[in-house]
């Protein structure tokens, strides 16, 4: 006697049953296979170090130009007149400042203000010019770069001239070659390059002081007397 499921025409044949498993447990391998080899792919890193798309890649100007020691003419504007003097008079506070607001710790500013003075007496004393304190200060410049995805010196001067996006192949040669032009952006501009970070970190961070939690101050009332009835 022939097998009743095969003899019922109202049930699937078990060739096709076999068929459709196999596809619907092919399509969850396939997807599961795709997405750990897109998220494996790495094309850059954001300016706090994470992974992101490449359509993000794309690094932004700054806001203000190297010699653009005045300003704009905007809400700023009083901030970019006090980065001015003090870039042109007490160099030594504008980056003290500029680290404190970008590290945002306790202590920032008096760690980076007082070994600047230092270099910055001595270059002016044996060598007539303030020769030592770049070789303190420029990182802070790469370090703004990295962190608001800013284009850097050499990038700048490839876009505008051409003149340093030939013989940069990779990554790391890149990276090298922005070390380089921020610590000769400092050496050779140096009161221009503090400005122009302190303009872009007023404009993009607050002071540390300003994100201080309020507090209740509260009186306790005066001494209160009964008066007798008479």
């Amino acid at each position: 006697m022939a097998n009743s499921s095969e003899s019922n025409p109202l049930l699937p044949k078990q060739e096709e049953v076999e068929m459709k498993s196999e596809k619907k447990s092919a399509v969850p391998v396939g997807k599961n296979i795709e997405a750990p080899i897109s998220a494996a792919i790495s094309v850059g890193l954001t300016a706090d170090g994470l992974p992101v798309a490449e359509s993000m890649m794309e690094r932004t100007q700054w806001d203000s130009g190297l010699l653009s020691c005045l300003g704009r003419n905007d809400e700023f504007c009083s901030s970019d007149l006090e980065v001015c003097l003090l870039g042109s008079v007490a160099p030594c506070v504008l980056y003290g400042s500029n680290v404190e607001r970008l590290g945002s710790s306790p202590g920032t500013f008096a760690n980076h203000c007082l070994p600047y003075t230092g270099l910055y007496l001595m270059g002016n004393t044996f060598f007539g010019w303030n020769c030592l304190a770049p070789w303190f200060s420029y990182p802070i410049r790469t370090a703004i770069c990295r962190k608001f995805n800013l284009e850097g010196s050499s990038e700048a001067l490839a876009r505008s001239c051409g003149c340093c996006g030939s013989f940069v192949e990779d990554e790391v040669q890149r990276e090298q070659c922005e070390t380089a032009c921020d610590f000769a952006t400092h050496v050779f501009c140096h009161a221009c390059a503090l400005c122009q970070e302190g303009r872009e970190i007023r404009r993009r961070l607050p002071h540390p002081g300003f994100n201080a939690q309020p507090f209740i101050v509260i009186i306790p009332p005066g001494e209160q007397t009964m008066g007798r009835q008479a």
